[in-house]
């Protein structure tokens, strides 16, 4: 799954993989807000992430172990991050509510998507913004300092100094030009 290769997602023991993320997902959004019980469920959700990563409840994942953010991530409620391939966030990015990371794809064909999916990995640059409700689509890599606006549909990548919008999203103009 996470070399990009087909895969089987319902074999035993993917479920039961995803089955105890779940159950551990469960006590970070049920857990008291901003305490060290949250801090400690987070860290067991988030191995190979900065131990500053910051999630807001309520938020839902596949795996957790997928997802690698540098210091200073912060996303906010609502966030849903299909993390079968490895989902690398840069420091200092931020992600708006409602936001929407895949990495799983499926076959066109649906006897062949009867039978397997794919997993592409997804790569968020430095001190980005993305806004409410975007989505990141398997494979794409958005480049440092981006700002991907609300609603936006990314299909492909971004480079640095983008602001990206609309569906699909495209680039509408350079940032941080000096």
């Amino acid at each position: 799954m996470r070399s990009g290769q087909p895969y089987d997602a319902h074999t035993p023991e993917m479920v039961a993989f995803r089955r105890r993320t779940k159950e551990k997902l469960h006590r970070l959004n049920v857990t008291e807000y901003h305490t060290d019980k949250m801090k400690e469920v987070s860290r067991s959700i988030f191995p190979n992430s900065a131990p500053d990563f910051f999630v807001e409840p309520p938020f839902y994942c596949d795996y957790g172990d997928g997802i690698c953010a540098a210091e200073g991530v912060f996303i906010n409620f609502g966030a849903v991050i299909l993390d079968g391939a490895k989902v690398t966030i840069g420091r200092n990015t931020r992600i708006a509510p409602g936001v929407h990371i895949y990495t799983a794809g499926h076959p066109l064909d649906a006897d062949e998507r009867d039978e397997w999916e794919y997993c592409k990995p997804v790569s968020i640059g430095e001190r980005c913004w993305i806004g409410g409700h975007a989505t990141i689509c398997p494979g794409v890599s958005i480049g440092d300092r981006c700002v991907i606006g609300a609603g936006a549909v990314v299909v492909h990548d971004i480079p640095a100094d983008s602001l990206a919008v609309g569906n699909p999203a495209r680039v509408i103009r350079k940032l941080n030009q000096k």
